[in-house]
Order: structure tokens, then C-alpha cells, then sequence
């Protein structure tokens, strides 16, 4: 088997996140992006050290767990869903079979409660970041996701299965808009263009919408407004043009972002509120969280409850209890435990997240939450309390060795960490079980339907 070659064989199986498991006589390939029972051709490009890697070129035959109609038309060529094929029964056997296996092979004798599905598969998402582009070089504006496997060529996704139809009629609208206006797309390499992201959040309890034309400052040439002058006259017309859609939802503000950075991210240089205000208001579990257009929150409000209401049951007791929460975000953790728990102080990087969390925090009525911002290696060790349980809900990367040392050292006798990326809790957990720690309990708890990724929740306790 040497690179280049191509080959045929049916997907036995799907390692997380996207690993395709096919073999080719006695040798195993990892192919990503296919579904099992698929099959497929592929082409090897990658061999080394005993490991060996193809490319997916086409999908021969459909699996026989593959619906027949109901999944979303941009599937397969859009990047954004690996699983949007499979009735969402079989996702969830997916992930199931692929957490608990990662957990096998560092764990035993613990406790694995299965997986909980998120309580909506389709429309669950309550933001999404579209970028425009073009779908070939040299083709139409495009206001989409990449396509799979390209960093360039957008893909238009007006009927995307997994946002509300109010997100479509918004993409749909400024997509049409900007086409006749004759505007062009922001190039990466050359960084030279307008038109940049579309950013929309929705509200899933209250149904407001917060929506944010991303672009850069440039004007005067082809494909972009003439003078600041024309940019205020195309924006005006734009936020009317959204105003007239007949929506379910309601829009809480209309804004300009211009963003001139070089990276590829959606980043404010300045941010101008067009219509509304910069912000709205989501409930879970009875709390209210102020969303901004940068918030960190997570993208299924109602997944999210099923998550919190997750770990919140391995917290368990929490009365006159001081809890660390490391890692804490907008403070959503934090706030749900504070109305049984003496105290709860969490830490977190991102400024903008503590700030949030403070205010979110006083409007909740909760005065017994404590934010620090900073990381969390560095700002452990200034804390004067000293904690009773620990609640970790690292970034997807996992926790830093260190860090993970100084927490292991408050020698607390009850962890719960929740988990992003599994692969990331796995490693962390072998260090915490050399460490004197036993995984109890674990669940994998889905957020994300339709794509590879997927949340876990464990208890771990103290060996005495």
C-alpha cells in the first residue's frame, strides 16, 4: 500500500471524532468524513510509522443506516455536519459506543450511564458565524460555511438544517442585498475586500435575535462603498431590508462590526448598534445570561440545560460548601450551584466572559459568586479560600499539566470535570487517577447533533 493508491473498502467503524476504520486486507486505513456501512473510494495520502491515512474521493454506496430522505440538501459538501445523514437514534449510538470506549481504555470499574440526546436534533443551534466568499474562484458572492476540506471556497446554505428558519431568512435576505449592491467578499490573502461574516444569535426561550455584518474599513474601490459616506447609506438600506422580513422571532439589534484585522476570526475593531440594542437576554434553568455578539455560551440553549442539569446531579450536595469553578465562562455553572452553596468562585481567561459573569451574577440576584479574571494556572494559588469540591469545564484542549497539578494538590475529595472533547478528558483523567483519583461515574451528554462533536460529564472522587 504506498501513497496515491486508491482503494474501495466498507467503514467498519467511526473513532472520535470523525476517524473512519476500513481495511484493506490485513492493514488498517483511517479515512475521515465517512459514516459506517458506507462504501467508499479513497485514496492513501498519508504513511507512516506503521499508520495509514486516505482521503475519502466518493461514497460508492450508501450504509443501510442512512436515511433515506430528511437530511439537510448541503450535506456532504458543506463542512459543517459529519452525521446529518443518520436518523439522530444512530448518532447517539455513535457517540455512545466512541466515549465509552475512550473511557475503557484508561478507566475501570466505573460507572457509564450512557449518552442524553440533545431535546431538539434539527434548529438547535442559537448562533452561527457565515462567512462570505465564493464557491469557486471567480463565481457569485456565496454567504455560507467552508466547504468540507477547503479553507477558501464558501458553500451558500439557505436551507442549513441545524439553525432556525429565522436564521435562513436573515442569511437569505443579506446574501440577495449584497448581490445587487454589487459588494464583494473580503479575500484572505490579499486582504483586500468588504464583506467579511454574518453573525447571528437567537434567543431560544424569548426568540430575540442579535444579528452582525462583519466587514472590513476599506472603501473607494471596486466591490465596496465608495466613502463612509455611501457605507452608512448601504448599511441603513441593509438593517431596513431585515426589518421588513416576517420572522418568528424579533430582532433585539442590528449591528456593524468592522474588523481589519488579517486573521480569519470574527473580531470587533469597532462596533457601531444599527438598530436595538448590543445584546439580548437567554434563560436556562430559571436564570436569565446576557448574550453579546462575543459572548461564550453554548450553542443549544436547550442542550445546555440538559448539561447543567447533568452536572449539577454530580455536584450533589453543595450546602455550606465552597466551590471552585475553573474555567467558568459567563459564570452559567456558577450561578446554578450558588443558590445551594455557601460560596462559588470562578476563574476564567477571557475578561470580557468575568465581566458578564459579574453582571449576570447581580441581575440573578446571586451575591455569594465570587469571578476571577486570569488563568487559571496563574490565579489558583492568590485564592484564599480553599475549596470543598471542584467543578472543571476546561476549553477543548484540556487542562494545562500544571494547572491540573494545583488542583490535584487541594486534595479536594470530589471532582466533577465536563468535558468538550473526550480525547482531552481522557489524558487528564490517567493523571488524575495516578494521582489518587477514581473515575465514579460518566455520561456523555450530546450537544451538538449531526456533527462529531460531543459533551461528557464525570464524577471523580478521593481514594482514601
Amino acid at each position: 500500500m504506498k501513497k496515491g493508491e486508491i482503494y474501495e473498502a466498507i467503514v467498519e467503524k467511526v473513532e472520535f471524532p470523525n476517524k473512519g476504520i476500513v481495511h484493506v486486507g490485513e492493514e488498517k486505513v483511517i479515512v475521515k468524513n465517512a459514516i459506517p456501512g458506507q462504501k467508499i473510494q479513497f485514496v492513501i495520502n498519508k504513511k507512516r510509522n506503521g499508520k495509514c491515512e486516505g482521503r475519502l474521493l466518493e461514497v460508492l454506496e450508501a450504509s443501510e443506516l442512512e436515511r433515506k430522505e430528511g437530511a439537510c440538501p448541503h450535506f456532504g459538501v458543506c463542512g459543517g455536519c459529519l452525521y446529518q445523514s443518520l436518523p439522530y437514534e444512530e448518532q447517539l449510538k455513535i457517540k455512545e459506543g466512541q466515549i465509552k470506549s475512550l473511557l475503557d481504555s484508561v478507566c475501570k470499574s466505573y460507572e457509564f450511564e450512557g449518552i442524553k440526546g440533545s431535546p431538539v436534533s434539527d434548529g438547535y443551534r442559537n448562533k452561527m458565524e457565515f462567512s462570505f466568499g465564493d464557491e469557486y474562484k471567480g463565481g457569485p458572492l456565496a454567504l455560507g460555511m467552508h466547504r468540507r476540506g477547503s479553507f477558501y471556497d464558501i458553500v451558500n446554505t439557505p436551507q442549513c438544517h441545524i439553525v432556525h428558519e429565522d436564521f435562513r431568512k436573515i442569511l437569505t435576505a443579506t446574501l440577495e442585498y449584497f448581490t445587487e449592491k454589487g459588494m464583494g467578499y473580503y479575500r484572505k490573502l490579499q486582504h483586500e475586500g468588504y464583506l467579511r461574516h454574518l453573525l447571528v444569535r437567537r434567543a431560544v426561550k424569548t426568540g430575540e435575535i442579535l444579528v452582525a455584518l462583519v466587514t472590513s474599513g476599506q472603501t473607494g474601490k471596486e466591490g465596496m462603498p465608495q466613502s463612509l459616506e455611501t457605507e452608512k447609506v448601504l448599511l441603513e438600506e441593509w438593517k431596513k431590508t431585515l426589518l421588513a422580513l416576517k420572522m418568528e422571532g424579533s430582532f433585539a439589534g442590528i449591528l456593524h462590526i468592522r474588523n481589519d484585522t488579517l486573521a480569519d476570526v470574527v473580531q470587533s475593531d469597532e462596533t457601531t448598534v444599527l438598530y436595538g440594542k448590543g445584546y439580548f437576554y437567554e434563560e436556562l434553568l430559571g436564570l436569565k445570561f446576557q448574550i453579546t455578539p462575543f459572548s461564550f455560551f453554548q450553542t443549544n440553549s436547550l442542550g445546555a440545560e440538559v448539561l447543567y442539569e447533568t452536572a449539577r446531579g454530580y455536584v450533589g450536595e453543595t450546602k455550606d460548601k465552597v466551590v471552585f469553578d475553573l474555567y467558568s465562562g459567563t459564570g452559567t455553572i456558577s450561578q446554578i450551584i450558588a443558590p445551594v452553596a455557601k460560596k462559588v468562585v470562578g476563574v476564567e481567561i477571557v475578561e470580557e466572559a468575568v465581566g458578564a459573569a459579574k453582571e449576570n451574577a447581580e441581575a440573578n440576584g446571586l451575591h455569594n459568586c465570587e469571578f476571577i479574571a486570569g488563568d487559571v494556572l496563574k490565579v489558583i494559588d492568590e485564592i484564599t479560600e480553599k475549596p470543598d469540591l471542584i467543578i472543571l469545564d476546561p476549553p477543548r484542549d484540556g487542562i494545562h499539566p500544571k494547572a491540573l497539578d494545583r488542583i490535584i494538590n487541594f486534595g479536594v475529595d470530589h471532582l466533577v470535570y465536563i468535558s468538550c472533547k473526550p480525547t482531552s478528558l481522557v489524558r487528564d483523567l490517567v493523571i488524575l487517577q495516578e494521582r489518587g483519583y477514581k473515575l465514579e461515574r460518566a455520561v456523555a451528554v450530546d450537544m451538538f447533533p449531526a456533527t462529531a462533536n460531543c459533551e461528557t460529564v464525570a464524577k471523580l472522587i478521593r481514594v482514601k
